[in-house]
């Protein structure tokens, strides 16, 4: 059942299309790098198309029909938004959700410091890494520190040209023989994934010590007003430096930072953007701590998004806990994150007939896991058929999958968590080459048919 390549049905228009949504996104992901600016910019895009925040319609006390549009911010790191459907709530949703977190380095509290008159900053890394993938490559600072007085200051190092980059070192190849012993998960340690920031001293006394340090601090102090201590009080991360990049001699792919997992919350956005007079309510939810295990506050796993159901049905005035119970239960739900795409270099852990392939179009995993399905959800016979259908009635290009050979490795996403509020769940998404490295690849025709699956799914589900 070998899939057809999607290239080979496109026309002349269709082509074009797909290019210039390519070049939509690659926009989008070189500028929202991390959660709170992926958050930013999808209400910005929200906003555009007609949406209303919806705790302000809670506060003025308006009621919400068929029709209406509206999103909720969790935190600034998670968002989900509706699109009112003409069926009541209580008949289910279809639910596009995705993540906007990716592997990165996280700088921690206490992190600078001064040895042998370099100035660095400590990081923890965030996700699956192989940790030295992150040496000797530029990087960027993004984040916020947030102040005493209430303030939060944004921050943004290494992304404008005219900016400094920063990065971490890496030994030598002519001093590197014991390293190149090591395991690979041994090669560089996660306490060696320090930041190198400054090397130049500050004027100071003769007997002054750590002036390369203070010099930082007074750089820090002019530009956005911050002291040492206000690290303690800071989500700051290193990224890699520069805008998302055509890839191929053809431009058929992308290669950026963070297609896992916004080559799949982009186009479900969007999606849902484009969507219009809905029998059942649509819903996009773009979720944060995915690569953790989506716990916490932002997380999957958090109440953020049934509360806002339950706020979207009382505005509706349509609200009882066994409703929302319902409401839940009888909703559809793609779960839309990356799949790892066969790689002729690294064969032997692919399973031919069961890989994701660039080019095929959107991929579906009835289940995920590692080893025995562990930590999976796996879809039901009759749920695929309905996803199977919907994609064949709109001319969907698609695949199906699994994450490399049984017993190869494994990997798994937000679907287990909206499956344990008795929905039907299915894992979709796009095939990716060097997932969890700094730059990941993508299809520009498997982003298109993504967008493509999700539209039809909103519609007919």
């Amino acid at each position: 059942m070998e899939r057809a390549n999607a290239w080979k049905t496109y026309d002349a228009a269709t082509k074009k299309a797909v290019f210039d949504f390519a070049e939509d996104y690659r926009q989008f992901i070189s500028k929202a790098k991390v959660e709170r600016e992926c958050v930013t910019e999808s209400v910005k895009l929200a906003k555009a198309a007609g949406y209303e925040d919806l705790n302000e319609v809670i506060k003025a006390g308006k009621t919400l029909k068929a029709g209406d549009k509206v999103y909720a911010v969790n935190m600034k790191k998670a968002i989900v938004l509706f699109n009112i459907g003409e069926e009541p709530l209580e008949n289910g949703m279809n639910i596009l959700g995705a993540h906007i977190d990716s592997p990165r380095l996280d700088i921690k509290q206490n992190p600078l410091y001064e040895d042998t008159e370099l100035v660095l900053l400590d990081t923890h890394y965030y996700g699956g890494v192989k940790k030295y993938q992150w040496t000797a490559t530029p990087l960027a600072l993004h984040g916020v520190v947030a102040l005493k007085d209430g303030s939060v200051i944004d921050v943004t190092v290494g992304e404008d040209p005219s900016d400094p980059v920063l990065g971490v070192s890496d030994l030598l190849i002519h001093l590197a023989a014991e390293q190149m012993e090591k395991k690979g998960s041994k090669v560089v340690e996660g306490e060696q994934l320090d930041v190198l920031v400054g090397s130049m001293p500050a004027e100071g006394e003769e007997d002054e010590k750590e002036l390369v340090k203070k010099n930082i601090l007074n750089i820090l102090k002019e530009k956005y007003n911050i002291e040492e201590e206000d690290f303690l009080s800071a989500e700051l991360t290193m990224v890699p430096a520069g805008p998302a990049r055509d890839y191929g001699l053809d431009r058929s792919m992308i290669m950026g930072y963070g297609h896992d997992d916004k080559s799949c919350s982009y186009p479900s956005l969007i999606a849902l953007f484009n969507s219009q007079n809905l029998k059942k309510t649509g819903v996009c939810i773009l979720v944060d701590k995915e690569e953790i295990g989506s716990v916490g506050a932002t997380g999957m796993q958090s109440k953020f998004f049934e509360n806002m159901v339950a706020e979207l049905m009382d505005r509706c005035g349509d609200y009882s806990d066994l409703k929302l119970r319902r409401a839940l239960a009888n909703s559809f739900m793609l779960s839309s994150d990356v799949s790892a795409a066969f790689d002729p270099n690294y064969a032997s852990v692919f399973e031919k007939k069961n890989s994701a392939y660039f080019g095929r179009g959107v991929v579906f995993n009835k289940y995920t896991g590692a080893r025995g399905k562990s930590g999976s959800n796996d879809a039901s016979a009759e749920y695929v058929a309905k996803i199977r259908k919907i994609c064949d009635d709109n001319k969907v290009n698609f695949q199906t999958a699994e994450l490399g050979k049984v017993d190869a490795g494994g990997g798994g996403t937000i679907a287990y968590i909206l499956a344990n509020l008795d929905m039907n769940v299915i894992d979709s998404g796009i095939a990716v080459l060097n997932m969890h490295a700094p730059h990941e690849i993508i299809s520009k025709a498997d982003l298109w048919e993504a967008l493509k699956c999700y539209e039809a799914f909103l519609k007919d589900a």
